[in-house]
């Protein structure tokens, strides 16, 4: 075959390159399945930075908006968490998971009476998922009432083989230092996807906490088979590195004090 007569089949026209090249072009569905995977890579900053970029195509989603606010609670920015909150409410006022969202960030700042109004008001706007049910536990966690229990085993029940339901239920037990309780549900996250390197990070971490550094060490090893450029993990193996014996003796004890 000819040079030319392979330019030939391999031509386009100028029509039909423009249309290649629109259809590259990242929309509004890319930027959502990013922000997506991020948000289920644990990466909350690129989590955020994505669902920006779908608020550029379209405003008028409340998706991006309540992912927004849940990737700032995520990184601990409660009040810009609750002023974007009050930003997109203005818009979407009866969005369940942005009520929900909103009712977190306000427990996580002490203002429990306005959570549980917000909490309240998103299982008033039709909601029924397991957010709703984890949220309301954060909540209710944040004023230490045991009926937060009950919250997660309806969040559980709504979507019970979904391996992100239990590793936000970890992540929420963590941040309130129940850790033996965050350890397993990092578990039973792992028993239904064993593929997650931030599921192993999070069941190291629990169990570091828990003062269970050998088991912390072999979880955090799995994380960074997965995933070895993670710099959670990586600064996660340093700290288990450095930590004396008697770290792990001295967090048993606090652990035990807690129940």
């Amino acid at each position: 075959m000819s040079r030319f007569s392979k330019l030939e089949f391999e031509y386009v026209s100028p029509g039909r390159l423009e249309t290649a090249a629109e259809s590259t072009v990242p929309d509004e569905g890319f930027h959502l399945r990013e922000a997506a995977a991020a948000f289920e890579n644990g990466d909350f900053e690129e989590a955020l930075r994505a669902y920006a970029k779908v608020l550029e195509h379209n405003p008028r989603n409340p998706v991006p908006w309540t992912g927004q606010v849940r990737m700032l609670i995520e990184l601990g920015e409660f009040r810009e968490a609750k002023l974007w909150a009050d930003k997109a409410l203005e818009m979407f006022p009866h969005e369940p998971e942005l009520l929900a969202a909103k009712a977190v960030a306000l427990a996580r700042l002490g203002d429990f009476k306005a959570a549980m109004a917000y909490s309240d008001a998103s299982f008033g706007e039709r909601g029924d998922s397991a957010y709703l049910w984890v949220a309301r536990a954060d909540v209710l966690l944040a004023q230490r009432q045991p009926k937060a229990d009950y919250c997660i085993e309806r969040a559980i029940i709504l979507d019970p083989a979904n391996w992100l339901v239990h590793w936000l239920i970890s992540r929420v037990n963590s941040y309130y230092g129940r850790f033996a309780h965050a350890l397993a549900s990092a578990q039973k996250a792992l028993a239904l996807d064993v593929s997650r390197a931030q599921v192993w990070l999070q069941t190291a971490l629990c169990q570091q906490e828990l003062g269970l550094l050998d088991a912390a060490f072999e979880s955090n090893t799995h994380a960074l088979r997965l995933n070895p450029t993670d710099p959670r993990a990586r600064e996660m193996m340093a700290s288990l590195e450095m930590t004396p014996a008697y770290s792990s003796w001295w967090r048993r004890c606090r652990q035990f004090f807690r129940k």
